[in-house]
């Protein structure tokens, strides 16, 4: 083309080096269907393992249990309500969303702090045999 230099050899490796990336950075924050959500219920450990007025975090399952005054579970699941996210960091009854820095309670689902907007959403959960069983169905 007349007038407009071909681009260097690197800055065409450097453009095919970034594309990648970036798409990545994309499909991991992207909105959609909730992936990562329990679609049944799974086992998530022993029920001593949640402490009263404590929560537990359940990467592998993303998953989040809390335990009020009185003893009673409650499950949320840890998909973030902002880009789906996987919610990987508690710190007491917080829940830290590394993608955009989201936080929620651990115990009510609430946002803390934006840019989420939506409550988590809240899973069905009991004790089988000493297991809390948390998910559609549990």
């Amino acid at each position: 083309m007349p007038g407009r230099p071909a681009p260097s050899r690197r800055a065409l490796l450097k453009g095919a080096a970034v594309t990648p990336v970036a798409g990545f950075g994309l499909a991991a924050c992207s909105a959609g269907d909730s992936p990562g959500r329990p679609t049944g219920p799974v086992e998530l450990g022993a029920e001593s393992e949640v402490p009263q007025g404590g929560a537990r975090l359940y990467r592998d399952h993303n998953v989040v249990v809390s335990r009020d005054a009185g003893g009673g579970l409650k499950a949320y699941s840890t998909i973030c309500t902002h880009a789906q996210c996987p919610i990987n960091k508690l710190e007491g009854t917080k829940l830290i969303c590394p993608c955009h820095g989201s936080q929620f309670d651990a115990t009510t689902g609430e946002v803390l702090q934006s840019p989420a907007t939506t409550p988590l959403k809240q899973l069905p959960v009991q004790v089988k045999n000493g297991k809390i069983v948390a998910g559609p169905e549990a």
